[in-house]
């Protein structure tokens, strides 16, 4: 969905349950980090939204990606869940950027994907330091 529709408006009908539509990330390069995580997940950047540098993906939500230069950078978490299929692909691109991974969210085992709940998972830095996470099965819950 483009950038400018990614609102519900006029062109959508309102929404009957509650999703995620988009949050903020912030960094201290927007370009730079918007177009680090669109490479390593295989997206695209769309085009600039006010002061937001979008990466839709692809289920309805983007990343709007802000600068923020004159603070420090709160590291957050973002986990995002990738086909099986895809996965290995992901840690490659990791890989050909030179960017460790690892099997936990503390960053104790490089080079190591988990499989939890049936599935592969791993985590890595953007470059603002956000603890960012690829799975291909969701976490089970109670």
């Amino acid at each position: 969905m483009p950038a400018e529709q990614r609102h519900r408006g006029e062109t959508e009908p309102p929404a009957t349950t509650v999703e995620l539509n988009h949050t903020v990330v912030y960094a201290r390069d927007r370009r730079l980090s918007a177009e680090f995580i669109a490479a390593i997940l295989g997206l695209e950047v769309g085009a600039p939204f006010g002061p937001f540098l979008p990466v839709d993906l692809g289920n309805g939500v983007t990343l709007d990606y802000h600068e923020k230069r004159d603070e420090p950078i709160q590291s957050q978490h973002y986990a995002f869940l990738v086909p099986e299929e895809r996965f290995d692909a992901v840690i490659a691109r990791l890989e050909a950027v030179g960017v460790t991974y690892y099997a936990d969210p503390g960053h104790t085992e490089p080079g190591a994907v988990n499989r939890l709940f049936g599935g592969r998972g791993a985590y890595f830095d953007d470059p603002d330091g956000h603890n960012m996470e690829i799975i291909t099965r969701p976490y089970v819950r109670p």
